[in-house]
C-alpha cells in the first residue's frame, strides 16, 4: 500500500493538529531554554499522562531518549 500524501496534508493542516503541533514545539523550546535538550541530541520531550486527543498545555514533560519514546508509542494502522 502507498502513501497517501493529500490525506496527510489534510490531517496535518486540522486546525486540533496545528494547535498540538504547536505546543509540542513550545515544550521543546521550554526545554531548550532550560538546557535539558540541545539541537541534534536525538532526545525528545515526551508528555506524560495525557490522553491522546487531550491538551498538551498543562501536561508534564520528561526529556527522553528517541528510541525510548518511540517504543512508547502506541501502534499506527498500517504498520506492521
Amino acid at each position: 500500500m502507498t502513501r497517501n500524501y493529500r490525506k496527510e496534508t489534510a490531517y496535518e493542516e486540522r486546525p486540533r493538529q496545528v494547535q498540538r503541533r504547536e505546543a509540542r514545539n513550545k515544550a521543546r523550546g521550554k526545554a531548550l531554554k532550560r538546557g535539558s535538550v540541545h539541537k541534534g541530541d536525538d532526545k525528545e520531550v515526551d508528555h506524560t499522562g495525557y490522553h491522546p486527543t487531550g491538551s498538551l498545555d498543562r501536561v508534564r514533560t520528561v526529556v527522553v531518549s528517541r528510541s525510548a519514546n518511540r517504543r512508547r508509542q502506541p501502534p499506527h494502522k498500517g504498520y506492521k
